[in-house]
C-alpha cells in the first residue's frame, strides 16, 4: 500500500518475477493500483498509523499460516495444523473431502505468465471441482471481494492457451468466526482486532450481552466463470499502474 524502494532490483524484488532472464509485474501488484475503500477506512478509524500498519501486518501473518497449511494439504503433505488456525483449516478439510477436489501437486502454487500482455503470477491451484477444471484462489479474507475477479482473470488469460480444458474459476473465501448464542452476531479476530457484525434480523443484537461460541471455520466459495470482462478492467489497471511506476519501470528496462 505505501511502496518505497531503495533502488531498481529492489523495485524488481518487490514488484514482480524474472523469468526465462527476463523481468514481470506481478499480478497481485498491478491490481494493488485499485483503490480499497475499506481499507482507507480501517486506518482513518485507527489509533494512530503505526496502530493500523501493526494489525496489518499481523492479520497477513496469519492469513498466510493459514495459506501456507491448505498449500500443505493439497500437496498431500500432511502438515502439522497450528492451533490458531485450526478451526479455518478444518472447514477447508470438510469442504476439500466432501466435495472430491481433485487437485495434482504439480498443479499447486504454479507460476504462470503471459508473453503476450507482458505480466505473471502464482496461481494457488489448477483444480477439478464438480467435473470442471479451473482456477482455485483461496482468499483468507472477511467476504469474497469483487477485486479478486482481475486477479484471477489474467490467470485464466495466461493459462488458456497450456491449459485446453481449462473452464472456470473459483474464489474460496476461508475465515475464523464466533457466532454469538443470543443474537445470531458474529465476532472476528484477526490481527489482534475484534470485529463484530450485528445480526439486524434480530431487533436486540445491538443491545445483546453476547454469549459467544468456541472459533469456527467459516468457509464460502463462488464460481466466476465469465472472465473477459474482468480482464479488460485487468489491462485498464495494468495501465495504470505502469503509469503511476513509469520511473522504475524504466529504471528496470520494463519500459
Amino acid at each position: 500500500m505505501f511502496d518505497n524502494y531503495k533502488d531498481g532490483e529492489s523495485f524488481k524484488e518487490a514488484s514482480g518475477y524474472t523469468i526465462d532472464g527476463a523481468w514481470y509485474p506481478r499480478v497481485t501488484k498491478i491490481v494493488s493500483i485499485k483503490a480499497k475503500p475499506a481499507l482507507l477506512r480501517f486506518y482513518a478509524e485507527a489509533e494512530n498509523f503505526k496502530a493500523a500498519q501493526a494489525v496489518t501486518e499481523k492479520s497477513a501473518e496469519e492469513g498466510t499460516l493459514i495459506h501456507e497449511t491448505i498449500e500443505g494439504i493439497l500437496l498431500g503433505k500432511n502438515p502439522e495444523i497450528p492451533h490458531s488456525v485450526a478451526p479455518a483449516v478444518k472447514a477447508f478439510m470438510d469442504f476439500y473431502e466432501k466435495n472430491n477436489i481433485q487437485v495434482t501437486p504439480e498443479l499447486v502454487e504454479r507460476r504462470v505468465v503471459s508473453y503476450d500482455h507482458r505480466y505473471a503470477g502464482t496461481v494457488d491451484a489448477l483444480a477439478l471441482i464438480g467435473g470442471k477444471f479451473g482456477v482455485l484462489d483461496i482468499k483468507t479474507s472477511q467476504a469474497i471481494y469483487r477485486d479478486y475477479n482481475l486477479q484471477t482473470s489474467a490467470y485464466m488469460v495466461a493459462l488458456k492457451d497450456q491449459f485446453h480444458n481449462l473452464q472456470t474459476r473459483w474464489i474460496l473465501k476461508i475465515d475464523q468466526i464466533q457466532t454469538c448464542q443470543r443474537c445470531g452476531a458474529t465476532k472476528r479476530t484477526k490481527g489482534g482486532r475484534e470485529k463484530i457484525r450485528t445480526n439486524w434480523s434480530n431487533g436486540n443484537s445491538k443491545n445483546c450481552e453476547h454469549e459467544w461460541s468456541e472459533v469456527k471455520g467459516d468457509l464460502e466459495i463462488k464460481e466466476f466463470p465469465y472472465w473477459q470482462g474482468d480482464f479488460e478492467a485487468f489491462l485498464g489497471a495494468k495501465k495504470l499502474w505502469e503509469w503511476e511506476n513509469e520511473f522504475w519501470l524504466k529504471k528496470v528496462g520494463y519500459l
